[in-house]
Protein backbone atom coordinates (compact mmCIF):
# COMPACT_ATOMS: atom_id res chain seq x y z
CA UNK A 1 0.00 0.00 0.00
CA UNK A 2 1.14 3.31 -0.80
CA UNK A 3 2.32 5.52 2.01
CA UNK A 4 0.35 8.63 3.14
CA UNK A 5 1.65 11.81 1.88
CA UNK A 6 2.60 14.89 4.16
CA UNK A 7 3.14 18.66 2.79
CA UNK A 8 5.41 20.92 5.47
CA UNK A 9 4.84 24.41 4.48
CA UNK A 10 7.94 26.80 5.72
CA UNK A 11 10.37 24.03 6.24
CA UNK A 12 14.08 25.38 8.43
CA UNK A 13 16.86 23.63 10.36
CA UNK A 14 14.43 23.36 13.62
CA UNK A 15 11.11 22.66 14.48
CA UNK A 16 10.29 21.57 10.56
CA UNK A 17 12.86 19.52 9.98
CA UNK A 18 12.62 17.83 12.89
CA UNK A 19 8.32 17.09 12.10
CA UNK A 20 9.95 16.33 8.50
CA UNK A 21 12.12 13.28 9.93
CA UNK A 22 8.91 12.02 11.93
CA UNK A 23 6.84 12.03 9.67
CA UNK A 24 9.37 10.46 7.05
CA UNK A 25 8.89 7.29 9.25
CA UNK A 26 5.86 6.35 7.66
CA UNK A 27 4.92 8.82 4.90
CA UNK A 28 6.14 10.22 1.89
CA UNK A 29 6.68 14.23 2.06
CA UNK A 30 6.62 17.78 0.00
CA UNK A 31 8.61 20.68 1.46
CA UNK A 32 7.84 24.14 0.80
CA UNK A 33 9.85 26.92 1.63
CA UNK A 34 11.34 30.22 -0.36
CA UNK A 35 14.94 29.19 -0.44
CA UNK A 36 15.85 26.03 -1.97
CA UNK A 37 19.26 26.24 0.59
CA UNK A 38 17.07 25.30 3.64
CA UNK A 39 15.14 22.26 2.20
CA UNK A 40 18.21 20.83 -0.07
CA UNK A 41 20.07 18.83 3.21
CA UNK A 42 16.45 17.72 4.50
CA UNK A 43 15.29 16.60 1.34
CA UNK A 44 18.61 14.01 0.89
CA UNK A 45 17.78 12.96 4.36
CA UNK A 46 14.02 12.38 3.67
CA UNK A 47 13.39 11.40 0.35
CA UNK A 48 11.12 14.49 0.22
CA UNK A 49 10.10 16.75 -2.79
CA UNK A 50 10.90 20.24 -3.11
CA UNK A 51 8.69 22.90 -4.09
CA UNK A 52 10.16 26.37 -4.14
CA UNK A 53 6.90 28.72 -2.50
CA UNK A 54 6.20 32.22 -1.29
CA UNK A 55 3.31 31.11 1.35
CA UNK A 56 0.86 34.44 0.59
CA UNK A 57 0.54 33.38 -3.48
CA UNK A 58 -2.31 31.81 -3.73
CA UNK A 59 -1.59 30.77 -7.16
CA UNK A 60 1.40 28.84 -5.91
CA UNK A 61 -0.21 27.11 -3.14
CA UNK A 62 -2.90 25.93 -5.21
CA UNK A 63 -0.39 24.53 -7.70
CA UNK A 64 1.56 23.02 -4.77
CA UNK A 65 -1.17 21.20 -4.14
CA UNK A 66 -2.64 20.36 -7.31
CA UNK A 67 0.49 19.09 -8.43
CA UNK A 68 0.24 16.16 -5.61
CA UNK A 69 -0.15 12.60 -6.92
CA UNK A 70 -2.94 12.32 -4.69
CA UNK A 71 -4.87 14.51 -1.35
CA UNK A 72 -2.53 14.60 1.64
CA UNK A 73 -2.70 13.08 4.38
CA UNK A 74 -0.90 15.79 6.71
CA UNK A 75 -0.52 19.15 5.81
CA UNK A 76 1.32 21.64 8.60
CA UNK A 77 1.66 24.86 7.94
CA UNK A 78 4.76 26.90 9.87
CA UNK A 79 5.41 29.95 8.41
CA UNK A 80 5.16 33.60 10.27
CA UNK A 81 7.16 37.15 10.12
CA UNK A 82 7.99 39.03 13.05
CA UNK A 83 8.11 42.70 13.03
CA UNK A 84 9.57 44.34 16.41
CA UNK A 85 9.09 47.91 17.54
CA UNK A 86 6.40 50.14 19.75
CA UNK A 87 3.22 50.32 17.93
CA UNK A 88 3.37 54.28 17.22
CA UNK A 89 6.69 53.85 15.22
CA UNK A 90 5.72 50.51 13.26
CA UNK A 91 5.62 50.50 9.25
CA UNK A 92 2.04 49.91 7.95
CA UNK A 93 3.45 48.24 5.07
CA UNK A 94 5.80 45.78 7.11
CA UNK A 95 2.99 45.17 9.78
CA UNK A 96 0.78 43.87 6.70
CA UNK A 97 3.80 41.80 4.85
CA UNK A 98 3.85 40.00 8.75
CA UNK A 99 0.54 39.95 8.88
CA UNK A 100 0.07 38.08 5.34
CA UNK A 101 2.87 35.74 6.37
CA UNK A 102 1.28 34.19 9.17
CA UNK A 103 -2.74 34.56 8.42
CA UNK A 104 -3.49 34.57 5.27
CA UNK A 105 -0.77 32.08 4.20
CA UNK A 106 -2.02 30.11 6.99
CA UNK A 107 -5.29 30.54 5.31
CA UNK A 108 -4.41 29.60 2.42
CA UNK A 109 -2.66 26.36 2.82
CA UNK A 110 -6.02 25.29 4.83
CA UNK A 111 -7.98 25.88 2.07
CA UNK A 112 -6.36 24.26 -0.32
CA UNK A 113 -5.84 21.41 1.75
CA UNK A 114 -9.31 21.05 2.72
CA UNK A 115 -9.79 21.46 -0.72
CA UNK A 116 -7.98 18.49 -1.96
CA UNK A 117 -8.80 16.37 1.76
CA UNK A 118 -12.39 16.87 1.06
CA UNK A 119 -11.96 14.80 -2.49
CA UNK A 120 -11.02 11.62 -1.29
CA UNK A 121 -12.16 8.76 1.01
CA UNK A 122 -12.07 8.80 4.65
CA UNK A 123 -9.49 6.27 6.52
CA UNK A 124 -10.96 5.32 9.89
CA UNK A 125 -13.74 8.47 9.80
CA UNK A 126 -10.48 10.73 8.64
CA UNK A 127 -9.97 12.56 5.56
CA UNK A 128 -7.09 14.45 6.71
CA UNK A 129 -5.29 16.55 9.38
CA UNK A 130 -4.38 20.37 9.10
CA UNK A 131 -1.91 21.66 11.70
CA UNK A 132 -0.75 25.28 12.22
CA UNK A 133 2.25 25.67 13.73
CA UNK A 134 1.12 28.60 17.08
CA UNK A 135 2.49 30.89 19.67
CA UNK A 136 2.11 32.12 23.17
CA UNK A 137 1.51 35.38 21.31
CA UNK A 138 -1.84 33.95 19.91
CA UNK A 139 -3.23 33.94 23.22
CA UNK A 140 -1.27 36.98 24.60
CA UNK A 141 0.22 39.98 23.12
CA UNK A 142 3.15 41.41 23.88
CA UNK A 143 4.76 44.47 24.24
CA UNK A 144 6.86 45.86 20.94
CA UNK A 145 5.38 42.54 19.04
CA UNK A 146 1.86 43.68 18.18
CA UNK A 147 2.27 42.36 14.94
CA UNK A 148 3.49 39.04 15.59
CA UNK A 149 0.28 38.85 17.93
CA UNK A 150 -1.94 39.89 15.48
CA UNK A 151 -1.19 37.48 12.81
CA UNK A 152 -0.77 35.05 15.83
CA UNK A 153 -4.56 35.52 17.09
CA UNK A 154 -5.99 35.49 13.29
CA UNK A 155 -4.20 32.35 12.66
CA UNK A 156 -5.59 30.88 16.21
CA UNK A 157 -8.92 31.82 15.17
CA UNK A 158 -8.99 30.08 11.30
CA UNK A 159 -7.66 27.21 12.85
CA UNK A 160 -10.74 27.48 15.37
CA UNK A 161 -13.37 27.97 12.99
CA UNK A 162 -12.30 25.62 10.39
CA UNK A 163 -12.17 23.09 12.97
CA UNK A 164 -15.83 23.65 13.89
CA UNK A 165 -16.40 23.22 9.88
CA UNK A 166 -14.42 20.51 9.35
CA UNK A 167 -14.32 18.02 11.60
CA UNK A 168 -17.81 16.63 11.30
CA UNK A 169 -16.59 16.42 7.09
CA UNK A 170 -13.99 14.00 8.56
CA UNK A 171 -10.49 16.49 8.51
CA UNK A 172 -8.87 17.57 11.89
CA UNK A 173 -7.69 20.57 12.19
CA UNK A 174 -5.39 22.19 15.59
CA UNK A 175 -3.64 25.16 16.39
CA UNK A 176 -0.42 24.19 18.63
CA UNK A 177 0.60 26.76 21.40
CA UNK A 178 4.35 27.07 20.86
CA UNK A 179 4.95 28.60 24.51
CA UNK A 180 8.43 28.73 24.78
CA UNK A 181 11.86 29.02 22.93
CA UNK A 182 13.28 26.40 21.18
CA UNK A 183 15.87 24.63 21.05
CA UNK A 184 16.84 25.18 17.78
CA UNK A 185 20.14 24.41 15.92
CA UNK A 186 22.88 27.03 17.37
CA UNK A 187 20.86 27.82 20.05
CA UNK A 188 21.73 26.71 23.99
CA UNK A 189 20.35 26.94 27.19
CA UNK A 190 21.34 28.85 30.26
CA UNK A 191 23.77 27.21 32.36
CA UNK A 192 21.14 27.98 35.54
CA UNK A 193 18.26 26.69 33.64
CA UNK A 194 18.63 23.55 32.04
CA UNK A 195 15.85 22.12 30.27
CA UNK A 196 14.34 25.34 29.74
CA UNK A 197 13.71 25.36 26.07
CA UNK A 198 11.41 22.97 24.02
CA UNK A 199 13.04 20.49 22.25
CA UNK A 200 12.31 20.23 18.78
CA UNK A 201 12.49 16.39 18.23
CA UNK A 202 9.63 16.37 21.32
CA UNK A 203 7.41 19.23 19.80
CA UNK A 204 7.22 16.99 16.47
CA UNK A 205 6.72 13.83 18.51
CA UNK A 206 3.27 16.35 20.25
CA UNK A 207 2.30 16.35 16.32
CA UNK A 208 2.33 13.19 15.45
CA UNK A 209 0.08 12.46 18.60
CA UNK A 210 -2.45 14.55 17.25
CA UNK A 211 -2.07 12.96 13.36
CA UNK A 212 -3.11 9.58 15.13
CA UNK A 213 -5.28 10.60 17.67
CA UNK A 214 -9.06 8.66 17.09
CA UNK A 215 -11.87 11.22 15.81
CA UNK A 216 -13.75 10.71 19.33
CA UNK A 217 -11.34 12.61 21.06
CA UNK A 218 -9.75 15.14 18.22
CA UNK A 219 -7.78 18.35 20.02
CA UNK A 220 -8.17 21.61 18.27
CA UNK A 221 -5.75 23.57 20.02
CA UNK A 222 -2.61 22.18 22.39
CA UNK A 223 0.15 23.89 24.08
CA UNK A 224 3.39 22.74 24.59
CA UNK A 225 6.10 24.38 26.78
CA UNK A 226 8.97 23.41 29.00
CA UNK A 227 8.64 22.13 32.45
CA UNK A 228 10.35 25.62 34.02
CA UNK A 229 7.87 27.89 31.44
CA UNK A 230 5.51 30.29 33.78
CA UNK A 231 1.61 30.45 32.28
Amino acid sequence: MDKPHAVIIGVGDGLSASVARELAQDHTLTLAARSPDKMRDLAAETGAETVLLDATDEAGVAALFDALPRPPRVVVYNPSMRVRGPVAELDADEVRRAVEVTAIGAFLAGKHAARRMLDTEPVDGCRGTILFTGASAGVKGFPQSAPFAMGKFAQRGLAESMARELHPKGIHVAWINIDGAILNPGVSEPADRPGSKLRPEAIARTYRHLIEQDRSAWTHEIAVRPWVETF
